[in-house]
């Protein structure tokens, strides 16, 4: 077995679309935090998975552990998709494994190393973050909006794939202090039209998701900071995001609750987008 590739098995599978089957779903960065609880919330609503992470190995063991109350089928696969040959090679792995992909998550993404002044940012930092957070979830959308709209010309009767991104408030929010992230996270924004309009004809939908604040070791660094400004009612529903906040919503969207939607940013935030007097 490859190293950093791994199958987990929890009972049997059920029925899908008339067959012996669950859905499938490729979920990128799916070892910790938002990605986490959006592997177990389709996990327990009986969805087999490809859990892809880039480093952590052992939580991304833990994280298809806490799939096993499911009876699905987990596997995992390392790769950075910021490089073509691993974008490639977990494509291959969700290929070769479940035969079709029924839902894509792009949720990988990193933050700034350090917060700096805009005036002072570097040029690496803001590589790094076009190149994991921009680059990477749209070529790998590409792929596989190729692979769906192949699978949908083989099973013209079957529910075509979704595709949803999961981006950030920082979209559209000024942070001069992470202005990288800043653009990084308003490329996923455009992305998503971008493939929502081309797609649409062949009955591909696709999503972003805007999570606000939410609790994840990527902003535990900061979490007096927004303490303080949550103590101040910086949202109107006034408390920290979970990953599971944002879980519902994907699992909303892979339910197909939104058949007549596509290219919608739905904001998970508490209401941060709100303007009000």
């Amino acid at each position: 077995m490859i190293r950093g590739t791994e199958s987990f098995r929890f009972g049997a599978p059920s029925l899908f679309w008339g067959a012996l089957m669950n859905p499938a779903a490729l979920i990128t960065g799916g070892s910790r935090g938002i990605g986490r609880g959006i592997a177990g919330a389709l996990a327990r609503a009986g969805w087999d998975l490809l859990i892809n992470f880039r480093a952590n190995e052992n939580a991304a063991r833990e994280a298809a552990q806490e799939c096993a109350c499911a009876n699905v089928r987990v596997e995992l696969c390392r790769g950075d998709i910021s490089i073509p040959e691993d974008r490639a090679r977990v494509v291959q792995k969700m290929s070769d494994t479940f035969g079709r992909i029924d839902l894509l998550v792009n949720n990988a993404g990193v933050a700034p190393t350090e917060r700096v002044d805009l005036l002072e940012a570097k040029e690496e930092s803001f590589d790094r973050l076009i190149s994991i957070n921009v680059k990477g979830p749209y070529f790998l959308t590409q792929t596989v909006a190729r692979w769906m709209i192949d699978l949908a010309a083989e099973n013209p009767d079957q529910p075509r794939g979704q595709i949803v991104t999961i981006s950030s408030i920082s979209a559209y929010t000024a942070s001069v202090s992470r202005g990288d992230y800043c653009v990084s996270k308003a490329g996923l924004s455009m992305m998503t039209q971008l493939f929502a309009a081309r797609l649409a004809e062949h009955g591909i939908h696709v999503f972003e998701i805007r999570p606000g604040i939410i609790a994840t070791d990527m902003t535990s660094g900061v979490k007096e900071k927004y303490d303080s400004m949550l103590a101040k009612g910086l949202t109107p529903i006034n408390r920290w995001g979970t990953p599971d906040d944002i879980a519902k919503a994907v699992l909303a969207i892979a339910n197909r609750s939104f058949p007549f939607s596509t290219g919608e940013s739905f904001n998970v935030d508490g209401g941060f987008h709100l303007r009000t007097l």
